[in-house]
């Protein structure tokens, strides 16, 4: 008689897990720093909305945190 019994084996490890979980964390950081910085008023210029922090550091966090994410899914 043969066992019909499926083994249910997870493809990712633990490590993987972290590392997507991590990354994942990064992107929400990276979105959370380029978020505000509008105008109160709708016929006013805030140059806040070109800060370093928007234009430069919250793209390169969502970056990162996508390819943790990927190299999380790809690394064996």
């Amino acid at each position: 008689m043969s066992d019909n019994n499926p083994t249910t084996e997870f493809s990712l490890e633990r490590k993987n897990l972290i590392m997507i979980g991590i990354g994942a964390l990064v992107v929400v950081i990276g979105f959370f720093l380029m978020s505000g910085g509008g105008a109160d008023d709708a016929s006013s210029f805030n140059p806040e909305v070109f800060s370093d922090r928007r234009m430069f550091v919250a793209p390169i966090a969502i970056l990162a945190g996508y390819g943790l994410v990927m190299y999380g899914i790809i690394k064996k």
